[in-house]
């Protein structure tokens, strides 16, 4: 019997979790929120002190007395650019740094293609890489890219500060295949892309392996490898091969843990790794969450929950209408110009439920293309574990086991990030992977439904067809 602890420290807040070693219990947690200021007023410039007054302020009141190990998760694409004595250079830059999308666009002529790109390191170029952001510091920041002699990323940069800053810095291989410049496929870091990015090369961290301890602190404290936030949340869900995660959020992403690393020339996939020495392929679509509330806005209707019953009120296939979800363009398929699409308009299908219930299966039907897109590249997908606060709504539980032809897993809420650095923590003391009980959950089956759910898919197919001619073409 043993007590670790896992910190979350994501865009808002931190939130630590101690848990039993043998059963991963939750037993106590601990909260604080990061300072609201940003550095410069820029919400893309953080202050990388902020994340340790709000660690220290959540670990208050003895939190972590008698845990043994500590796993640390924090925001993904979090670039701490730090001088040759350890110092940053500027505020951290944070999230999908929208200033680097022109750089995005510099490096892949600089390497000559997306596909180039999506060879060297599983991944295209866009404004919230590590990468990325690299090239905008050299071309708008030169003074202080110049003086960057190491990089970091949010997790690698907390682990580092709580070991005392040794001079050893590490990192995962889930936090470096976000980077742009790590490729999952070889394992090994690609210098020459820091280079063309930044201007010269930095000193990047150690890669070390996911039972690896990152270091001990003088007090005695082990400290597991660390690693980014989405691959903590699979490691704490508990997902495995066969195993697909769709997050319903603004925007939606898929991923699923795979055996290798996924190189997409089209760049609708990005190949990471995730934190038990596999694969973690995710395809992004940008429209998800936002086609409800704006269906929603359009019906005049008070809140998701309310458009769900309505839906409900309807039924499969929405009498003939077809919401092709584009709102903001899209990414999956490769459509950055395109707009919604509202087909099948007959004077029976112009009520309120059924335009309902159309949003919620173009939403589910886009998110099943990008489940496609992984599916069509050998991916096993037994069962789907749907994550979101949308995930509860009664009209998603109902379509989206037909719709995606397979069982759905919707976990009760929890933080699961700090579950899964918690479970890092507790394999880093042990040497052996925890074999702790699944997130808690809701299961629903396609059942009798699956026939239907595959017609309406085609139906939708059709008219994105129709649409977007070749827009899934190879």
């Amino acid at each position: 019997m043993g007590i670790v602890a896992g910190l979350d420290s994501s865009p808002d807040f931190t939130r630590i979790v101690v848990c039993d070693t043998d059963t991963g219990a939750v037993l106590k947690q601990g909260y604080a929120p990061h300072p609201l200021e940003s550095a410069d007023g820029r919400p893309s410039d953080v202050d990388p002190q902020a994340w340790l007054l709000s660690l220290g302020e959540a670990a208050g009141g003895g939190l972590l007395e008698g845990v043994q190990a500590i796993g640390v998760s924090a925001q993904q694409n979090a670039l701490v650019p730090l001088d040759q004595h350890g110092n940053t250079v500027r505020p951290a830059l944070v999230g999908n740094d929208r200033r680097a999308q022109v750089a995005a666009v510099d490096l892949i002529d600089g390497l000559g293609s997306r596909e180039a790109w999506a060879q060297a390191v599983g991944c295209v170029p866009q404004s919230a890489h590590p990468v990325t952001k690299l090239r905008w510091l050299a071309k708008t920041e030169p003074e202080a890219a110049r003086r960057v002699a190491a990089l970091m990323q949010a997790p690698d940069w907390l682990v580092w500060q709580l070991l005392g800053r040794p001079a050893r810095r590490t990192t995962d291989r889930g936090g470096a295949s976000g980077t742009g410049y790590w490729s999952a496929a070889t394992g090994t870091y690609r210098p020459d892309l820091v280079e063309l990015a930044l201007g010269h090369q930095a000193m990047l961290p150690e890669v070390i392996g996911p039972a690896e301890a990152a270091g001990t602190t003088p007090e005695g404290l082990l400290i597991s490898a660390g690693t980014g936030e989405t691959m903590a949340a699979a490691f704490g869900l508990g997902v495995q091969q066969g195993d697909a995660v769709v997050s319903l959020g603004a925007s939606g992403s898929v991923m699923a843990v795979h055996h290798e690393a996924l190189a997409d020339a089209g760049g609708m996939i990005t190949s990471l790794a995730d934190a038990t020495g596999m694969h973690l392929p995710v395809v992004h679509t940008m429209n998800a969450v936002r086609v409800l509330r704006g269906t929603a806005e359009m019906l005049g209707v008070a809140d998701l929950e309310e458009l769900s019953a309505l839906a409900m009120k309807s039924t499969p296939g929405a009498h003939g209408l077809v919401l092709l979800p584009y709102l903001e363009g899209e990414k999956t398929p490769n459509l950055p110009h395109a707009a919604g699409t509202l087909t099948g308009l007959r004077r029976e299908s112009m009520k309120p439920e059924h335009l309902a219930r159309a949003a919620f299966e173009g939403m589910l039907c886009g998110l099943g293309d990008a489940l496609d897109v992984l599916r069509g590249r050998g991916v096993e997908v037994r069962r789907v574990f749907l994550l979101g606060a949308a995930a509860e709504l009664p009209a998603v539980q109902t379509a989206a086991p037909m719709l995606f032809g397979t069982q759905v897993v919707v976990p009760q809420p929890a933080d699961y990030a700090a579950i899964g650095a918690a479970r890092q923590a507790a394999w880093a003391l042990s040497g052996q992977l925890p074999l702790w009980q699944g997130a808690a959950a809701q299961v629903f089956e396609p059942g009798e439904e699956l026939a239907v759910g595959q017609a309406v898919r085609q139906q939708y197919a059709t008219v994105r067809e129709q649409s977007h001619p070749g827009a899934f073409a190879s």
